[in-house]
C-alpha cells in the first residue's frame, strides 16, 4: 500500500465512522482501532488476492465495505459489495463516490439471490466474519467461475471449521489450496486466511433457499 492509497483508505474509514453515528456500520469507534482491525485486517489477504485468477471480486457480507473497499483501492480489481441491508450498501457507495474510489459497485440482497442473478460470474469471493467455513463454501461455490477462489478471513486458526469444510470438498466442488496464519501489527491480534478453489461442479444443486447454508449447513 502506497502513501496515496493509505490516505484514501484513512479518509474512507473516517467517513464510515462519521456515518456510523446514524447507521450501524461497525462496532469500532476510533480511527486507530479501525485502521488496525478494518483496514490492515482487510489487506492481510493481499498476497492471496494477487495469486488468485484475474477478474471480478464479490465481497460477501460486506457491511461497512471491509475487506472489499480496501482491496479495490490496493488491487485495482472491480469489486461488488454484497450485503442484505440496502442502507449499508447505499451509504458505502455514497462514500466511495464522494472520495473518487473507482471499481466499486453494490448488491443489496442475499448472497443466494446474487448467485441466481449472476451465476459463476466472479473470479474471487471474499468473506470476513460472516459464517463458518462450511457455509462459506456453499455460498461462494455458485458465484465462482471454474478455478475461482474463495478467500476466507478468520480471527484465528479454525481447525474444527476447516475439518468440516474439507469433508464437504467433493460435494461442493471446492478444494483447500492454502492456509496462512499471521499476526496484525499490534503483535497480539492473530488472523488466518484460508483459500479454497472451485475445482468441479457441485454434486448438489446450488444455491439452496436463502439462509439454508447458515441454518442447516451440509454435514
Amino acid at each position: 500500500m502506497d502513501t496515496t492509497q493509505e490516505q484514501l483508505l484513512k479518509a474512507y474509514l473516517e467517513a464510515i465512522l462519521r456515518k456510523n453515528e446514524t447507521l450501524n456500520l461497525t462496532t469500532i469507534r476510533s480511527l486507530d482501532e479501525g485502521m488496525l482491525l478494518h483496514v490492515e485486517d482487510s489487506l492481510a489477504a493481499l498476497d492471496e488476492l494477487a495469486a488468485a485468477p484475474e477478474g471480478r471480486l464479490a465481497d460477501l457480507g460486506s457491511g461497512g465495505g471491509f475487506p472489499g473497499v480496501p482491496l479495490a483501492v490496493t488491487s485495482e480489481r472491480d469489486v461488488l459489495l454484497v450485503d442484505s441491508t440496502k442502507k449499508k450498501i447505499d451509504a458505502v457507495l455514497t462514500i466511495t463516490e464522494e472520495l473518487g474510489i473507482k471499481g466499486v459497485a453494490g448488491f443489496a440482497g442475499r448472497i443466494e439471490e446474487l448467485a441466481l442473478e449472476q451465476p459463476e460470474s466472479f473470479a474471487v469471493a471474499t468473506a470476513r466474519a460472516l459464517a463458518p467455513l462450511p457455509s462459506l463454501l456453499e455460498l461462494a461455490c455458485p458465484l465462482l467461475q471454474m478455478g475461482g477462489q474463495l478467500i476466507a478471513y478468520k480471527s484465528a486458526h479454525a481447525e474444527e471449521e476447516m475439518e468440516r469444510a474439507q469433508s464437504l470438498e467433493e460435494k461442493l466442488g471446492m478444494k483447500l489450496v492454502s492456509t496462512r496464519e499471521l499476526m496484525l501489527s499490534d503483535g497480539v491480534t492473530p488472523r488466518c486466511v484460508y483459500v479454497f478453489e472451485k475445482v468441479a461442479e457441485p454434486q448438489v444443486k446450488l444455491p439452496r433457499r436463502s439462509g439454508m447454508a447458515q441454518k442447516r449447513p451440509y454435514a
